[in-house]
C-alpha cells in the first residue's frame, strides 16, 4: 500500500464519517452530543487525504538525482580511473543497493485488511442494541442528583430513566397520584417477564447499558421482544433485583399500551445529563 492508496483510503473513512455524521446513521454508533466532534474528525481526514495525494503528486514530478548530467559524466570518469575490476564491483554494489531499496519499502498485502473495516462502516448498518444484550446485561440505573418539578401533564411523558430513578430512590413520592406514560422496546425475562427498556449511553454503543422497567397490570396478551411500545400507567411500589447484577428494577402498572414506532435516537442519553 503507497502513500496514494493511504491517501485513498483515508479519504474514502473521511467521506464515511461525513456521511454518517450529516444522517442519522452516526446515533448508531455515538451519543448526539458527539456529532461536532465527528464531522470535525471526518473532515480532517478528508483534507489530510487531499494534501497526502497532493504532495505525492508534486513529488513524483521532481527530476530524480541519479537523472543529472554531472553524476553521469562523474561515473563515467569514475569508471576509466579505476579499472574494469572496480568498476564491476561499483555496478554490483549499485545494483544490490537499488534491489535492497526496492525490496525494502514494500507493504506487506495484508494491510489491505485495513479497507474491511472502512467497507463495513459505509455498506453495514449496525441494528441498535435491543433485547438480546439486555436480557444479558444487568440494569444500570443510577441514582439521580435531583428530582426537577414535573409539568402539570396528563398523562406525564417520561423517559424510561426518569421513571425508574424517581420510583427507586424517591420512592415514588414525585409520581403519586400522577398518570405517566414510557416508551421503550420489550425484553422478556428468562420466566417471561415482560421489561420496558432503553439502553443508556455514556459516550457511545460499546458501554451501552439497559434500563429496566417492569410491566404489570394491562399488559397485552402477546409480546414480541424488541417490539417497541408506548405504555400509560401509574407508579406502583413494587421493585425486583435484576437477575445479572442485583440492581433494582422497578415496576410500572399498566392501564395502556400500544405499538410505537422506533425513535430517531434508540438511546437514551437523560441518566448522565
Amino acid at each position: 500500500m503507497n502513500r496514494q492508496s493511504q491517501a485513498a483510503v483515508l479519504f474514502l473513512l473521511g467521506a464515511a464519517l461525513l456521511h454518517a455524521g450529516t444522517t442519522d446513521l452516526y446515533l448508531r454508533y455515538v451519543k448526539a452530543g458527539l456529532r461536532p466532534l465527528l464531522l470535525a474528525a471526518g473532515a480532517i481526514l478528508v483534507v489530510t487525504a487531499l494534501a497526502t495525494a497532493w504532495y505525492e503528486r508534486r513529488r513524483s514530478r521532481r527530476p530524480h538525482p541519479a537523472d543529472t548530467p554531472g553524476e553521469h559524466t562523474a561515473g563515467a570518469g569514475g569508471a576509466h580511473g579505476s579499472g574494469d575490476a572496480d568498476g564491476a564491483a561499483g555496478h554490483a554494489e549499485g545494483h544490490g543497493d537499488g534491489h535492497a531499496e526496492g525490496h525494502g519499502h514494500r507493504e506487506p498485502r495484508v494491510s489491505w485488511l485495513l479497507v474491511l473495516p472502512l467497507l463495513a462502516l459505509i455498506l453495514v448498518a449496525p441494528p441498535a442494541l435491543g433485547s438480546y444484550s439486555a436480557t444479558r446485561t444487568g440494569t444500570a440505573l443510577q441514582e439521580p442528583l435531583a428530582y426537577p418539578a414535573l409539568p402539570a401533564q396528563d398523562p406525564l411523558p417520561l423517559s424510561v430513566v426518569d421513571y425508574a430513578g424517581r420510583a427507586v430512590y424517591d420512592h415514588g413520592r414525585t409520581l403519586a397520584g400522577r398518570e405517566v406514560r414510557l416508551t421503550g422496546f420489550v425484553a422478556l425475562d428468562h420466566d417471561g417477564t415482560p421489561y420496558l427498556v432503553r439502553m443508556a449511553l455514556n459516550c457511545c454503543a460499546a458501554d451501552a447499558q439497559p434500563v429496566k422497567v417492569g410491566l404489570t397490570g394491562a399488559i397485552p396478551p402477546v409480546l414480541q421482544p424488541d417490539t417497541w411500545l408506548t405504555v400509560t400507567g401509574t407508579y406502583t411500589p413494587r421493585v425486583v433485583h435484576d437477575p445479572v447484577n442485583n440492581g433494582p428494577i422497578p415496576f410500572l402498572e399498566v392501564t395502556a399500551a400500544r405499538p410505537a414506532a422506533t425513535p430517531r435516537d434508540p438511546y437514551d442519553e437523560s441518566w448522565n445529563n
